[in-house]
């Protein structure tokens, strides 16, 4: 993939008191280069119970190569597509939602457990030029499957 429409990535899941950190941390590396530092920061929920925060932001462009090829093994890439207009904000950012659970089997499946949301690259800064380039990224990786 030559050019990457994105300034960055960010990657983000919860780790709750009933769940093992190193399990959520490794769904998390799913998407992640070898070796990339994920940064935690502890909450506390509303009944007080524990709960860790995992993330990560991918700025290096060979690094969000990485993490866009492994988006590219989503079945809904199609899906995905058609919904860019409600994915992309006003500020260009795309999210989607991606399955934790699947995520530390190492399969991609859109879902809940982990945010992933990319700065879309857009000249001028408007939402329908950030859906463009988002949707020129995500044919590239259909693409190339």
């Amino acid at each position: 993939m030559p050019q990457i429409p994105l300034h960055y990535v960010d990657l983000r899941a919860f780790c709750y008191a009933t769940e093992d950190e190193k399990r959520v941390e490794q769904a998390l590396r799913t998407f992640l280069p070898e070796e990339f530092e994920i940064e935690r920061v502890e909450s506390e929920g509303h009944y007080g119970d524990r709960i860790l925060v995992l993330s990560a932001r991918v700025e290096n462009a060979d690094d969000v190569r990485h993490v866009l090829s492994r988006l590219a093994d989503l079945e809904e890439l199609d899906g995905l597509l058609d919904e860019l207009d409600d994915r992309v904000t006003e500020n260009t950012e795309l999210f989607l939602r991606l399955d934790k659970q699947a995520a530390f089997g190492e399969e991609v499946r859109l879902g809940e457990g982990i945010t992933f949301r990319a700065k879309v690259e857009a000249y001028p800064a408007k939402k329908e030029q950030a859906v463009d380039n988002a949707e020129e990224v995500l044919e590239r990786l259909r693409d190339e499957e």
